[in-house]
């Protein structure tokens, strides 16, 4: 059969697409129905809202915080278990980290400090935690994220901790032997890297711009694809997204998010080299979390320099079967030789064993500080 020259298959193809009058009609219906159900939601949004206004009165009377995570993550748990579909999860979550911001906006308006500046990944961790809604403060310094806090110009700040890949971040660790303040949350976030530029072009890419950490992370990507590209090491991912947006022959290794504040489109998508690639990052403040039922406590200590002091240290954890999730050793800074080291538990400071564990290690150390008790979290996907 002859075929149809191609602008009239063309027509054809286009007339075939063309809904029914019975189709246009139950489009109509439908959207009629979506704007049904969004003036509910609307409705039920402002409903809960007044809810959260009366419990955030209830609470300031009480001296009770605002923000409590571990009551944020139950009710996320407890609507994941209820969902039937087809609506996603993970979409439920950054929709409901949306509502609790506001909701924290309502009941007590927040600052939140983060070691920025914008779109990295300390501030993706931040919006996790707080949400979009919530009056955000970039700093250029760990150093400056707990200052802030401490002179209460903000209520909380983000810094990150530890990375798996890289380990840990020894600059928030030694603002903990100086400062005062305890970490109210943790934030675990699974970091995807993205190669970005302004064409989206692998053979554009003539310079590369990134921090050190994720270079080292996508090394292997690196020697694969682009061996003879010289690398720039920047002060952070979203200074690299910067330079690239600027340069028509430069790329960055850099976050979703930093691509999306910069117009800057994706090379190629997760290039790390290790698919569990996370990082973890503390909420500091002056406030102290509630226990919640499943919950994470953070100590330093510094030990006497004698055979042994370390076992006897550890011995009183093992001996109520409490689990020790991580151990650091940080140089003391006092003198040569002389270390800090660094733990985290199971359980909340609160509960009547740990305080027992907590006082018999006292005792064996020269130096004992409770950095604070916060929910435990799970992982969280990139935004």
């Amino acid at each position: 059969m002859a075929r149809a020259p191609e602008g009239v298959r063309a027509r054809r193809v286009m007339k075939a697409k063309k809904p029914s009058a019975a189709g246009v009609a139950r489009i109509g219906v439908n959207r009629d129905r979506i704007d049904t159900i969004d003036r509910r939601v609307v409705a039920l949004l402002n409903q809960r809202a007044a809810v959260v206004h009366e419990i955030g009165e209830i609470k300031k009377t009480r001296g009770i915080e605002v923000v409590d995570t571990g009551r944020e993550e139950q009710v996320i748990a407890r609507i994941e278990k209820a969902n039937t579909g087809p609506f996603p999860n993970e979409s439920l979550r950054s929709i409901y980290r949306e509502i609790f911001a506001a909701s924290h906006q309502i009941e007590e308006p927040l600052a939140v400090a983060y070691f920025g500046p914008e779109a990295t990944f300390t501030h993706q961790a931040c919006r996790h935690v707080f949400g979009s809604a919530a009056r955000t403060l970039p700093k250029p310094s760990i150093r400056e994220v707990f200052r802030t806090v401490e002179r209460d110009e903000a209520a909380f700040g983000v810094v990150p901790v530890e990375n798996s890949t890289e380990g840990v971040v020894n600059h928030t660790l030694d603002m903990f032997l100086e400062s005062p303040l305890t970490i109210y949350a943790e934030m675990v976030l699974v970091v995807h890297h993205h190669l970005l530029s302004k064409s989206g072009q692998l053979g554009d890419v003539r310079l590369l711009y990134s921090h050190y950490q994720p270079i080292a992370q996508c090394a292997e990507w690196l020697q694969a694809h682009l061996p003879e590209v010289p690398i720039r090491d920047v002060a952070s991912t979203s200074e690299a997204a910067r330079r690239a947006a600027a340069d028509p022959t430069g790329a960055a290794i850099a976050s979703r998010l930093a691509g999306e504040l910069y117009g800057l489109r994706a090379v190629r998508r997760n290039i790390e080299d290790r698919r569990d690639n996370v990082t973890r990052f503390l909420v500091v403040s002056r406030r102290e979390h509630e226990p919640t039922g499943k919950d994470t406590t953070s100590i330093l200590f510094s030990i006497k320099d004698r055979v042994g002091a370390l076992h006897d240290i550890l011995l009183p954890f093992a001996r109520k079967s409490i689990n020790l999730t991580r151990i650091e050793s940080r140089p003391s800074r006092r003198k040569a030789w002389d270390y800090v080291f660094f733990v985290d538990f199971d359980g909340h400071r609160a509960d009547p064993v740990v305080q027992g564990v907590i006082a018999k290690v006292r005792r064996a150390c020269s130096v004992l500080k409770v950095l604070g008790s916060y929910p435990t979290k799970r992982e969280a996907q990139e935004r």
